[in-house]
């Protein structure tokens, strides 16, 4: 089957903060299989792993950043700011850009949709034009985290909170087959048994999962492929766990190839 003939591929990376590094493992993987990437769609660090790839194809680089990281890199990124959340963000965009520079959407080797959230409507916005790195910048922006950036004139910040697998956007993006990388369908796996004790932190943290859960859950309907790494014992912000989330990204895609190349038909 040649290339013009065979169905195109997006792929959807979800949101998930650290877990996202699990993404890593994934594109590695489908690389190694000869698994084309046509598409990307990414929210929060989906967004980030997919911008990147998106403009350079060299998944190499990012493992090898994510492996590498520790705390002075972590601390490399933080710049305090009290206004709108605890950090400025400007650092992070600074990072992002070291990577593709300041190159607009339509520049990028696969074409990408990065998702945003209005946080004054509650909206999904996704975004397709302009520099990627505000882009990106806007999609990671945690609330009370990250402060959220003005762009086109509205107030954007964490993708993860309108459309944690941004399945949706790839078919309209036109893929064939789409591929949803799921972050969330492991968050229960390491919660215990339920005799621990409950207090206000853990409640919140715990109501926060369950809603990106169902959320989630929603937004994978519509793949044909759905790839859900064993990443429920990684939290939010533990950005040095990288060997551990991207090896949990390459045994979850490794289960789904047998489907995928039927679907291929290879």
């Amino acid at each position: 089957m040649t290339d013009s003939k065979r169905p195109t591929i997006g792929l959807a990376l979800g949101s998930g903060g650290a877990k996202g590094l699990a993404h890593i493992g994934v594109i590695k993987k489908l690389e190694e299989n000869n698994i084309p990437i046509d598409m990307i769609a990414g929210s929060s660090i989906g967004a980030l792993i997919g911008g990147v790839y998106a403009k350079n194809r060299d998944i190499r680089r990012l493992e090898k950043k994510a492996m590498d990281a520790d705390w002075r890199f972590i601390l490399s990124l933080i710049d305090p700011s009290m206004r709108e959340g605890f950090l400025g963000g400007e650092k992070v965009k600074k990072f992002i850009e070291s990577y593709i520079g300041k190159v607009s959407f339509d520049n990028l080797k696969i074409p990408l949709s990065v998702i945003a959230t209005d946080i004054e409507n509650g909206e999904m916005v996704s975004l397709d034009s302009g520099e990627v790195s505000s882009a990106i910048r806007a999609s990671v922006s945690i609330p009370l985290v990250f402060r959220p950036i003005t762009l086109n004139g509205r107030v954007l910040a964490d993708g993860g909170m309108s459309m944690p697998v941004p399945v949706p956007v790839v078919k309209e993006m036109g893929a064939d087959i789409i591929i949803a990388v799921n972050l969330d369908g492991d968050c229960f796996a390491c919660k215990g048994s339920g005799k621990s004790r409950f207090n206000l932190a853990k409640i919140a943290r715990y109501s926060v999962d369950i809603m990106r859960y169902h959320l989630a859950s929603l937004n994978i309907k519509g793949a044909d492929i759905v790839i859900s790494p064993k990443t429920g014992n990684i939290e939010l912000l533990e950005f040095l766990e990288g060997k551990k989330a991207i090896k949990a990204g390459e045994e979850a895609t490794a289960l789904i190839l047998p489907r995928l190349k039927e679907l291929l038909h290879i």
